[in-house]
C-alpha cells in the first residue's frame, strides 16, 4: 500500500458535522488522497472512511467489508449519491454500528439492509455499488458523513447520550 495513515478526526470538530463539497478535480492528488485514505482506514482497524474523519470536507470516501454473501468488496466513491429501496420494498437490519471518530462504542442502529450507491471513481469514471449486509450499512455511514452527520446524530436522544458517556470515558481513560 502506498498511502500514509492521518490522524483520525474525532466527534465534536466542526469538519465532521457540515456537509462536505463536491470533488472537481479528478487529477493524482485526488488518487494520493484516496491512498491515504485506505491507510487511514486500516490503520484504525475501520471498513470505511470519508474525508472528513480525516480533516477534509470533501465528497470521497473509501470502503472494504463484506457484503451478505461474504464476498469482501473494496472502493472508492466519489460525490456519491445512495439510493434507498422504496418503502414497500425495504427491510431494516438492526446491528450493530460504530465509528472511527467516535473511538470505542457502538449502538444498535435500523438501517434499509440493500442500498445503491451511484458515484465516480477517482478518474472521474461512472461507478455504481450495490450494497448488502454490512456493505449496504457502510454505504449509508460513509455517505451520511458527507452530509455532516454521524451514525450517533441517528439515534434516540437516550442512546446518543449513553454512546458519548462512554466515549468520553474511554478517552479520559486514555489521557
Amino acid at each position: 500500500m502506498t498511502g500514509q495513515a492521518r490522524p483520525i478526526t474525532l466527534v465534536g470538530e466542526p469538519v465532521l458535522h457540515r456537509p462536505c463539497r463536491p470533488v472537481e478535480d479528478f487529477d493524482a492528488a485526488l488518487a494520493a488522497l484516496a491512498d491515504d485514505m485506505f491507510a487511514s482506514m486500516y490503520a484504525a482497524n475501520g471498513v470505511g472512511l470519508a474525508s472528513n474523519q480525516i480533516g477534509l470536507d470533501l465528497r470521497i470516501f473509501v470502503y472494504d467489508c463484506p457484503d451478505e454473501d461474504g464476498e469482501h468488496r473494496k472502493g472508492v466513491l466519489v460525490n456519491p449519491t445512495l439510493v434507498l429501496p422504496a418503502l414497500e420494498e425495504r427491510r431494516l437490519d438492526d446491528g450493530d454500528e460504530g465509528c472511527l471518530s467516535v473511538p470505542g462504542p457502538s449502538a444498535k442502529l435500523a438501517r434499509p439492509d440493500r442500498v445503491t450507491c451511484h458515484g465516480f471513481d477517482v478518474k472521474g469514471d461512472p461507478v455504481t455499488v450495490h450494497g448488502t449486509g454490512v456493505l449496504a450499512r457502510c454505504l449509508q455511514h460513509e455517505t451520511d458523513h458527507l452530509e455532516g452527520r454521524l451514525y450517533i446524530d441517528r439515534l434516540s436522544t437516550r442512546a446518543r447520550k449513553k454512546v458519548l458517556k462512554e466515549y468520553e470515558s474511554l478517552q479520559a481513560e486514555s489521557h
